[in-house]
Order: structure tokens, then sequence, then C-alpha cells
């Protein structure tokens, strides 16, 4: 029985880590969505206070619960999860919000030579600035951190911890993926890109060991695409209904992903696998210092 619970360090087998960490999660989330219920009440109707609302119902219980699991199964500081503010941190989230904006103005520029994209100023966007580009920069990045902290948060993280990055990778991406078949016009190309999206984000923090670096793509990458150029996010467009440009999409599908957003096109495919060449390269942080694990 020894063996099967715990490994030859005595400490419990990463496997079991993880049941304990889901376990605890849905019931916190349970708990986090009746509260959140309770004040907000429900609405199928989704707006910008029903995405945020139900970011915090995910992102609260990810984080709470992955640092209680690191503390009191790995004794590891309850800032291992990816929560610690410091310099070093906003360097890292600097970074990956370079690397999201630039993999999206790539597959952006590929699509606009082959005539699939075009865009034009969008004057209705003076009238509420802070509507137009604060709201959805503020909804975005709960929801980023949110997708973040439960993909690339505890489970991903401890089985990094154990040795099985890669397969940490493919269990967090294929979720990752299907999660979003659910949104708008989704399709084959979306789902592929999506899981491709989940393994380019699992390679960012495997070689900057910092969930600010992954955040800073991800939040960065959504906010621009909507707000910026007003390109459907994962299909959504609540959020960017004043965007700073006008886009017009001509298609084919297949390119540029049209009403699902820039996601569901191959130019998104080429973007990121080129984006990962390059992320394969950076130096990775020293994996025993827990502070960035």
């Amino acid at each position: 029985m020894h063996t099967i619970f715990f490994d030859d360090k005595g400490q419990i087998r990463s496997g079991w880590r993880i049941v304990v960490f889901i376990t605890g999660y849905f019931l916190a989330v349970s708990l986090t969505a009746a509260v959140a219920f309770a004040v907000f009440g429900f609405s199928e109707v989704v707006t910008p206070v029903s995405l945020a609302v139900n970011a915090f119902i995910v992102l609260i219980p990810a984080l709470v619960v992955g640092s209680l699991s690191g503390k009191l199964l790995e004794q590891l500081p309850f800032s291992a999860i990816g929560i610690q503010f410091s310099l070093r941190s906003l360097k890292s989230f600097v970074t990956g919000s370079v690397t999201g904006i630039a993999t999206l103005l790539f597959a952006i520029a590929i699509a606009m030579a082959f005539g699939g994209l075009s865009f034009s100023w969008n004057p209705a966007v003076t009238n509420d600035i802070w509507a137009a580009l604060g709201v959805p920069l503020l909804v975005f990045a709960v929801a980023a951190a949110a997708e973040e902290a439960l993909f690339r948060g505890y489970v991903f993280q401890t089985l990094t911890r154990s040795g099985y990055a890669w397969l940490a990778i493919l269990i967090t991406s294929v979720p990752f993926g299907l999660a979003h078949l659910g949104n708008p016009n989704a399709g084959v190309i979306s789902t592929v890109n999506t899981v491709l999206a989940g393994v380019w984000f699992g390679l960012a923090y495997l070689k900057s060991r910092d969930l600010w670096f992954v955040w800073g793509m991800h939040w960065l990458w959504n906010w621009t695409q909507g707000s910026i150029f007003g390109i459907e996010v994962s299909g959504l467009t609540v959020l960017t209904a004043a965007p700073l440009l006008i886009e017009q999409d001509n298609g084919p599908q297949w390119l540029t992903g049209t009403t699902y957003g820039i996601e569901g096109g191959i130019v998104c495919t080429i973007a990121i696998v080129i984006s990962m060449g390059l992320i394969y390269f950076l130096p990775i942080i020293d994996p025993c210092d827990t502070r960035n694990v």
C-alpha cells in the first residue's frame, strides 16, 4: 500500500495529489457559484458582468485550492501556484504580453497579405472609451486568469514537478480545446487551434515557470484581437461592440475563421506553431526554484 499512495521520498504521488485537488476544486466551485448566483442572480444572457462572474467562479477556487494543495501535500509556499507579486513577475507579464500580441499580429498580417482581412477606423469608439476598451480589458483579464489558473495551475504544475511535463501538456490542452466547443460557430479548425493554443501556453509555462508570463500572452491576445481589431474572440462579440477598428473579413473561413474569429483559421495555426518554435529556445528557469513552479 505504501508504494500505491507514496513515492520513495514518502510524498503522496502526483496522481493522488491531482485527485485531492480536483475533489476540492469542484466542492469550492459549487460553493463559489452558490454565493455568486445569490448575489448576482442567474441569467442565460451573456453579458460582460456574467462573463466576469463566471470567470471568478473558476479563478478563485483554482487559486485557493491549488495553493492549499501545494502547501499541504507538497510543503510548497502558497505563492508557488503563481500568485506572487515581484519585479520578476512584472517582467514575465510584460514579456508574455509582447509574445501574445506579436503572435496575433503575425496571424493578422498573413490574413491581410492574402486579402482575407482588412480594417478601418471605428468613429463610434470615441463615444465611450471606457466601455469600448476599458471594460473589455478588465473582463478579458479575469477570464484569461481563470483559464490559466485552472489549465496551467496545480494539475499542470504538480505533474511537471513529478517529471511528467508532456503529460501535463496533453491532459490540459485537450480539455482546454474541448471547453470552447460550445462557443458560437466553433468548428474543427477552431478546436484544433484551441488545443494547439493549450500546448503553446503549456510550453510557455515550462520555459518561464511563471503563470504571469502565460497570463500576459492569453489576456493581451484576446483584448487586442477583440477590442483593437474588432475580431470575434472565440466566436464571442459581447465584449467588442465598439472596437477601435472595424473588421472586414473576406474569408475564406478556413483562412480567417470568419464568424469564429482568427482562432478558427489556419493563419492562427501558422502563427502559433512559429511562436512555439521561438519560445522553445527561451532560457529555462531553474525548475528547482519552487517560487516559480
